[in-house]
């Protein structure tokens, strides 16, 4: 499995072991890892801290040429909020952990120039089925149901 995704997953892992919902997400530039996140909506009493969020805000700042270098990994499908902050700040690529389990505006991505790579990794999947099946109703929290 890419480093990175796995570096993603660990940070969900962790945000599952703080008693949040388990989305993780690292920035890589160059090949290294600029910034991590995961979902601390729950821990923090947080609106918008999803996993990219977190990981954008923990990335700090970073010039335009930064986030044209840039390569997003999320353990899952980035919501509409995500795909915007990656609109907004010209992030070109996107990594996700997997988009069964949630799909957000993917074809708008692409259609404004973002590559999106699905890993469809099962870890990630099962992360997500598992948390689901344990808490349906923060899950539908989380996503706006």
């Amino acid at each position: 499995m890419d480093e990175f995704l796995q570096a993603a997953i660990g940070e969900a892992q962790k945000g599952l072991s703080e008693g949040g919902i388990p989305i993780g997400s690292v920035l890589v530039i160059d090949g290294r890892i600029v910034g991590r996140g995961h979902n601390r909506r729950v821990q923090n009493g947080s609106a918008v801290l999803h996993a990219e969020m977190d990981c954008l805000e923990h990335a700090g700042r970073l010039t335009a040429a930064d986030y044209r270098r840039a390569t997003l990994y999320s353990t899952l499908s980035p919501c509409d909020m995500c795909s915007g902050a990656v609109l907004l700040y010209g992030i070109p690529k996107v990594v996700l952990g997997e988009n069964r389990t949630f799909r957000g505006p993917e074809e708008h991505l692409r259609s404004r120039g973002v590559e999106l790579v699905n890993a469809d990794s099962e870890e990630c999947y099962r992360l997500m089925q598992d948390f689901i099946a344990a808490n349906p109703a923060l899950w539908n929290e989380d996503i706006g149901e």
